[in-house]
């Protein structure tokens, strides 16, 4: 009789052992989710932008994001003092591929060029509005860039300075014009229906700001050189 009580005692310790290991866990992880649920619409935005902000290393081309149709024209080759271009001579680029390069020396800035202004493309350097133009085309080319990476630089712009863009078919030289801080949704921002060839490179406004804002800072810039393309029909496009 001893025996049964005994064992019966011990049964209820070992149930109560279970008790006291399983409250406590069921408790932490009921607080996890209730933290995780409240803090990570808050704090994701802040980790991206971190990352994104720290992803302004050294260049890399050999990206499995991205396929890469750029090969540069050196500035002694004869290519790139040619004064046109055949349409029928140039891969244009497709969305998201890297075709370029984008430097502005006395702003620090020398990223890649990219078609299209997609997360992929900001995230390795500028992109061109697609919508807008490639260089050589006689139009208007937009360019777009995170204003805490690759487009910081243009805090620093002044009207004078020069753009340069190297494409796999001519190296191109821009003149910094205008610089005007806009709302991003203002019309008279830009215009995409030009017959000559300018450059608009703009970024989210204040430069020290995380995430989109409403306003954007426009750099405007003038065609200086560069091969005109044509025979545009003869591009598939």
């Amino acid at each position: 009789m001893s025996d049964v009580k005994s064992g019966h005692r011990h049964k209820q310790r070992k149930t109560s052992g279970k008790s006291f290991l399983i409250l406590p866990v069921m408790f932490f992880a009921a607080i996890y989710s209730i933290l995780y649920f409240t803090i990570s619409p808050v704090l994701s935005p802040a980790v991206s932008a971190v990352g994104m902000f720290f992803s302004d290393g050294v260049k890399s081309h050999n990206n499995t994001e991205y396929k890469n149709i750029f090969v540069p024209v050196p500035e002694d080759d004869k290519k790139s003092t040619r004064k046109e271009v055949s349409a029928k001579e140039i891969e244009y680029p497709r969305y998201g591929e890297l075709f370029g390069e984008l430097i502005i020396e006395d702003c620090g800035i020398d990223a890649s060029l990219f078609m299209g202004d997609g997360d992929i493309s900001l995230r390795n350097g500028v992109g061109i509005y697609y919508g807008s133009l490639v260089p050589g085309y006689g139009g208007t080319i937009m360019v777009a860039g995170h204003n805490n990476t690759y487009f910081n630089g243009l805090k620093n712009a002044k009207k004078g300075q020069t753009v340069k863009i190297r494409t796999s078919y001519g190296n191109y030289t821009y003149k910094i014009m205008d610089i005007a801080v806009k709302n991003a949704t203002d019309p008279t921002a830009y215009d995409l229906t030009s017959k000559t060839e300018n450059l608009v490179m703009y970024t989210c406004y204040p430069f020290d700001e995380l995430g989109l804002t409403p306003k954007r800072c426009f750099v405007y810039a003038k065609f200086v050189s560069g091969p005109v393309i044509i025979n545009k029909g003869g591009n598939d496009n």
